[in-house]
């Protein structure tokens, strides 16, 4: 019966294809399932904060204000628990790290998503976060998003350039749609997904982040995420201040990146989940007993830092916590939240939780430039900075820094709080982020896994088309080896058969000794009686260099470019003889890749 059904729906599914490309061109087709990508993406957004809030509700809404509660201890622990459990019995794939996953298959120019990513990371986050993971909702909702487009592309057959328009869309529909901000959602796949922007891709992505925004709109009304009222105007004495903000926040967020990575590798050294789940469980249960504000994205105090604006309102962030009553503290809690808000996020995924770092970013740059303001507002410096216009300023500067985009900062905290009329200092402090960590990582949080690969796509399109090229593609093995005792007689016999002039000398276990170039040896090869006097070892040289198979084309190129060699040999990392490139092959690769990238 089962098996009846499946052919009766793949039936109907071909006669539907069928029927779309003889009545909807292409590109028309294109549009529409943009537009279905918005509704999508849009519906697994607000389904996922619904159950982000139910389940938070339901642990914290008895909770103590006046002091300690003790369940921080078990919550997060739980969370991470049930998440492992059901990563690893239902899903069993790998969903972590959302973002990378997306810039690798836009990368490979795969355009396939699997499909479980279009519900596993909606669950697998709901758990995590609603029991109190510090980690945010963005990076697996882009995922899932991506994967809808991906999926729904699949389904009606597009081709592979297609598809990774339509991931693009996902991404873009799950910010629009999540953050209830369609510019950011755009900004954010051309300049983090590095999506070509094209007139063939604009709209399309335009369609989707539209479409995503306005069915948040009509489920969550049309209000900002974040309530944020302006009450002083932005004044030009303020700009040194920003300035020195955006440097602040950019050094953050280099402390956030290096952190997070030196977390994670840590992490990475243990194979036992229960393992990992006790470290991280233990990490994350003491640093949210003792600083509350890390349980799950933190937007409640990301809102009332926006909103205070006296002492008596801003030292609510204590609730909860055993520094209720120390008024005094707060600027040394909130740094200190600061400092370890890295490691509680890191806990958070490295003991199996799962999560992103939109939400973190948006909290520690928060409370990074209310700490800014007040700390020299403290010292009568001479012009006043409102707190809560540098808590705004401080979540571009920290969005910027951490992933390396500064427009997806602006536009994205401009939509956020409706703060449009900051849109001067929010440039100023989000380049000067942005300045700051580019001179010490040349790559974002989410981009530095496959950059250390060779298997980033940038914008750069030389780098873009040699990180599509693969050496697998581009080696030649049609060269006869030769094995370092034959002699001259013997090795003549082999060039007489032989289609090139080039001959790898391996020995007996495959490993490359050397080559011998048939220029080498010519004046010498018709001498029958020095046939039996040269053996081939005396008779070949070292290669200009060796390429290792694992070697990304950049480097590939740049060994070309050092030594003016026409062929390279390959080995593995053994030594062993795998074959020949040849700068003609590379350029012929080259110019087919370049072809098929340039297309519009």
């Amino acid at each position: 019966m089962d098996l009846k059904n499946r052919d009766d729906q793949q039936t109907w599914m071909q006669r539907l294809i069928l029927w779309r490309e003889r009545n909807i061109s292409e590109k028309h087709f294109i549009l529409v399932l943009s537009f279905f990508v918005g509704i999508f993406t849009a519906f697994a957004a607000l389904f996922l904060k619904y159950l982000i809030h139910l389940i938070q509700t339901f642990l914290t809404n008895n909770f103590d204000t006046t002091g300690a509660n003790y369940l921080y201890l078990v919550y997060p622990v739980v969370g991470i628990f049930l998440t492992g459990l059901f990563i690893r019995n239902i899903v069993k794939d790998d969903i972590s790290h959302g973002v990378t996953k997306i810039l690798y298959a836009i990368s490979r120019r795969q355009g396939h998503i699997k499909r479980h990513n279009v519900w596993s990371s909606v669950i697998a986050s709901a758990i995590t976060i609603g029991f109190g993971g510090s980690v945010g909702a963005e990076a697996p909702i882009v995922l899932t998003g991506s994967a809808i487009g991906s999926d729904l592309g699949s389904r009606f057959k597009m081709d592979h350039k297609t598809l990774m328009l339509l991931i693009g869309c996902g991404a873009a529909g799950a910010v629009a749609g999540i953050f209830k901000a369609p510019i950011a959602g755009v900004v954010f796949t051309l300049e983090v997904l590095m999506i070509d922007l094209t007139m063939a891709s604009l709209l399309p992505l335009l369609i989707t982040s539209v479409t995503a925004a306005t069915v948040s709109y009509i489920f969550m009304g049309t209000e900002s995420l974040f309530h944020f009222h302006q009450d002083q105007v932005f004044v030009m004495a303020r700009i040194p201040y920003v300035i020195l903000l955006g440097i602040f926040c950019g050094l953050i967020s280099l402390y956030f990146t290096r952190a997070m990575n030196a977390v994670e590798n840590l992490f990475r050294r243990y194979t036992n989940p229960y393992v990992k789940l006790c470290i991280g469980g233990v990490m994350l249960s003491i640093l949210i007993f003792l600083f509350p504000p890390l349980y799950g994205e933190g937007y409640d105090t990301i809102e009332l830092l926006l909103n205070g604006v006296n002492q008596a309102e801003w030292d609510t962030v204590l609730n909860n916590s055993l520094f209720y009553g120390f008024d005094n503290l707060l600027l040394l809690y909130l740094v200190l939240i600061i400092v370890f808000k890295v490691f509680a996020s890191s806990a958070t995924n490295g003991g199996g939780g799962c999560g992103g770092i939109f939400a973190p970013s948006l909290f520690l740059g928060c409370i990074a430039g209310f700490v800014f303001s007040h700390f020299l507002n403290g010292f009568g410096i001479p012009v006043y900075l409102p707190e809560k216009n540098f808590a705004l300023l401080g979540m571009a500067g920290l969005m910027s820094g951490v992933m390396h985009a500064p427009l997806t900062g602006i536009f994205l905290i401009a939509e956020l709080t409706g703060g449009y009329s900051m849109f001067l200092p929010l440039m100023i402090v989000s380049v000067s982020s942005y300045l700051t960590i580019i001179a010490f990582e040349p790559h974002s949080i989410y981009s530095m896994r496959l950059a250390k690969k060779g298997e980033l796509l940038t914008h750069h399109k030389d780098k873009a088309v040699l990180t599509l090229l693969s050496l697998d593609n581009v080696i030649e093995k049609n060269f006869d080896a030769v094995r370092p005792d034959m002699d001259l007689g013997e090795l003549v016999k082999v060039i007489s058969k032989a289609k090139r002039n080039l001959f790898p000398v391996v020995d007996g276990a495959g490993v490359l000794m050397g080559i011998v170039l048939l220029d080498d040896i010519r004046n010498i090869m018709f001498r029958t009686e020095l046939y039996h006097r040269f053996t081939v070892d005396k008779l070949m040289t070292s290669p200009p260099a060796r390429l290792l198979v694992t070697d990304p084309m950049e480097v590939v190129m740049q060994k070309f470019d050092d030594t003016d060699a026409w062929n390279l040999p390959v080995v593995d990392d053994d030594g062993k003889y795998l074959g020949f490139v040849s700068k003609s092959k590379i350029f012929n690769s080259y110019r087919q890749v370049l072809l098929h990238f340039s297309e519009e």
